[in-house]
């Protein structure tokens, strides 16, 4: 495979931060490469310095003769006044031949984009997203370099987009969080990780693979070496005179391994649940509607969120989803309907445009101004420790925001969030700009979350493992409900759509649902023990009670009897909250199956 591209020995810092200290690469025709990292270590970087943006600091990079090379910004930024099209003609690479309006219109038809004449100014940062992708596929070229292309676009424009890229004839570089799309699109992986490069040949999935046995290897070599300078240091301090040559080259070596820098720890995002007691209302929605410039987006929405709710809210670009994460914050008022939130619940929203941040504000004060303090199960930690546990060490806390990555910046806001002890979490598309390291941390914190969470998202991977069940605008305000995963929606979706093809185009074709309400297996054995699990606990609250009364005189065990009380009122008021679900749902059921 012809080389095409060649990047050796690369270095680049911005003033006192070493971005990339020794990245090398080789990029091959037809290679689909994707680059991964936590966020600030250089991946938009990386891209800006192949296409010729920026210059590195040290090092050589070679391009073929005559290479032409496709860019897509992280974020798109457009300060002229210009119509979507003529953004897309204006932004296409200047050496692939000058495309036509119809192409361009044809193409963000494709993307999804449907007011072509608008001032691109005015977008959101999707359909800007959409105009930026544009103006990168309009022709095909050599070299396609794409940052970010999976951020703020639906789950059918990035459906489309792996189809389209998945048969790219050109080369393919892309840094994408989106783990199913690294993984059914790209053939490498290039991991930027302590300003080196590490490049894993195969899929995402291999890549994995790799670097466990990569790490386990460079422990297994430090475990050797920490053998050998033990045995060395027993020798030295045996009270060895270095008098003899050999024993002058033995203690050398022994200060030359002892300097030898052991593999370093990856750093790891840890969050833990810092929410507050949650009473029983959390958040209740009765016919809810509302429509934004005279478009209906929800209509007659009723639904009850419980104690460790996790509900996605799932469906295309401007439907109405983070209108509906506003009304259930307070944010907005229904034009009809009522949402009532609970007298205990303390919000968490996670917008997905970022609050207005002092760029010359300090992260630490940044943190302080929210709490200086907060309670988590491991004890009470500072503003400057929580900054630690997300990634920001001291050295970088008393910096100003404005030097942060915009990744970077996501992560501190996600910190700002959580500091002020949410117990109902409201994240508007927390995956744009989050690595996938801190992806997978903030998936696993939300499993073990004591509180409720409704997630607007795209990330497949994400809905996948956070949320089971799903809310779905399905047009014309209409808000479904599904009990399934975000993989097994899309599958029905497009089965749905496929059979629809098969009919006669004469034949009127009748949507059906394909994903009926129903219950879980679990569900259904919890909704046969429930009344025998409440008595249950009634019985023992009455038992506790008998106690009390018994040992009124008794300090010391009245103490105790009132801790078990608190512990069996919480339990049984989990479990009335649980019948009252599963009847809801039982008779949702019957109903559906007798209408």
């Amino acid at each position: 495979m012809a080389v095409i591209l060649s990047a050796e020995h690369i270095k680049k810092s911005y003033t006192l931060k070493k971005l990339i200290t020794d990245a090398t690469l080789y990029i091959g025709e037809h290679e689909r490469i994707g680059v991964v990292g936590i966020n600030g270590t250089g991946k938009s970087t990386l891209l800006k310095l192949l296409c010729g943006m920026e210059e590195p600091d040290a090092g050589t990079i070679m391009r073929k003769s005559g290479l032409r090379v496709s860019y897509l910004p992280q974020m798109p930024d457009y300060r002229e006044q210009r119509t979507a099209v003529e953004q897309v003609l204006a932004s296409a690479p200047a050496d692939v031949g000058a495309p036509d309006a119809y192409e361009a219109r044809s193409l963000l038809t494709q993307l999804g984009l449907t007011d072509l004449d608008v001032d691109v100014r005015t977008l959101s940062g999707g359909q800007k997203k959409r105009v930026a992708l544009a103006a990168a596929l309009i022709r095909p070229v050599d070299l396609l370099l794409l940052d970010e292309p999976t951020n703020h676009i639906d789950a059918a424009t990035i459906a489309w987009l792996e189809e389209r890229l998945a048969h790219y004839r050109g080369a393919l570089m892309m840094v994408t969080h989106d783990r199913y799309f690294l993984d059914r699109v790209c053939t490498r992986i290039a991991e930027l990780d302590g300003g080196e490069l590490y490049m894993h040949d195969g899929n995402f999935s291999y890549y994995l693979e790799q670097k466990a046995a990569r790490l386990d290897m460079e422990n297994a070599q430090a475990r050797k070496r920490s053998s050998i300078l033990r045995r060395e240091l027993e020798w030295i301090r045996r009270g060895a005179q270095a008098r003899s040559t050999k024993q002058k080259a033995r203690i050398q070596r022994f200060e030359a391994m002892r300097a030898i820098a052991g593999p370093q720890e990856e750093a790891k995002l840890t969050l833990s649940s810092t929410s507050t007691r949650l009473g029983r209302r959390i958040i209740e929605c009765e016919g809810v509607c509302k429509s934004l410039g005279g478009r209906k987006l929800i209509d007659g929405f009723t639904y009850t969120i419980l104690r460790d709710e996790r509900m996605a809210v799932v469906g295309p670009n401007g439907c109405g989803k983070t209108t509906l994460l506003r009304l259930l914050a307070g944010e907005l008022t229904p034009d009809a309907g009522t949402v009532q939130i609970g007298e205990t619940v303390n919000i968490g929203f996670f917008a997905q445009e970022f609050p207005h941040m002092d760029p010359k504000m300090r992260l630490i004060d940044f943190m302080r101004d929210i709490a200086e303090y907060v309670q988590t199960p491991e004890g009470r930690f500072s503003a400057s420790q929580m900054l630690e546990q997300f990634l920001f060490p001291p050295d970088v806390q008393y910096t100003p925001v404005e030097r942060l990555s915009g990744g970077e910046k996501r992560r501190l806001y996600l910190a700002s969030v959580l500091m002020a002890s949410p117990n109902v979490l409201l994240l508007d598309e927390p995956t744009n700009d989050l690595d996938i390291a801190t992806l997978e941390i903030l998936e696993d914190y939300l499993s073990t979350f004591k509180g409720a969470v409704v997630v607007v998202s795209h990330d497949r991977y994400f809905l996948d493992r956070v949320a089971g069940r799903l809310f779905a605008f399905e047009g014309d305000g209409r808000v479904t409900q599904y009990i399934c995963s975000f993989s097994e929606y899309l599958d029905a979706l497009s089965e749905e759509k496929t059979n629809a093809r098969r009919e006669s185009p004469a034949e009127p074709v009748k949507r059906e649902r394909t994903r009926e309400l129903r219950m879980s297996f679990k569900e259904q054995r919890e909704f046969e023990t429930i009344d025998a699990t409440l008595e249950k606990l009634e019985g023992e609250l009455a038992q506790i009670d008998a106690q009390i009364e018994q040992n009124a005189s008794d300090f010391v065990k009245l103490t105790a009897l009132s801790a078990q009380k608190e512990a069996a009122q919480q339990a049984l008021e989990a479990a009335q909250e649980r019948w009252l679900y599963l009847n809801d749902l039982y008779e949702r059921i019957q109903a559906q199956k007798k209408g």
